[in-house]
């Protein structure tokens, strides 16, 4: 479930990305979580993050929402551990499958 968080006397639902992202470049994977998934485009893409700075220009090729940053830290932590090239060929199988 989404948190939502008093701001303002408004209430904000706080949801995080868990992104995929590829380099032609390096031929490699990222995954990361978010709650701003632009800005994090532009980090990476822009040489600020010392992980991905090699791999520039970075590619978005998935991304799910998680409610909270809790689910999606273990959505990360799943993703990394079976491989991002995997997981993406799962979901992609998975996908056909519904068609």
């Amino acid at each position: 479930m989404a948190r939502l968080v008093l701001q303002s006397g408004f209430f904000l639902v706080m949801e995080y990305f868990v992104y995929i992202l590829y380099s032609e470049t390096t031929d490699r994977y990222y995954v990361g979580q978010t709650q701003n998934l632009e800005e994090s485009m532009e980090r990476h893409n822009s040489g600020r993050n010392k992980s991905t700075k090699p791999g520039i220009p970075w590619t978005l090729v998935h991304f799910e929402l998680s409610s909270d940053r809790l689910s999606a830290m273990a959505r990360e932590k799943y993703i990394k551990n079976h491989g991002s090239k995997r997981y993406l060929t799962l979901i992609s199988n998975s996908s056909d499958m519904d068609s």
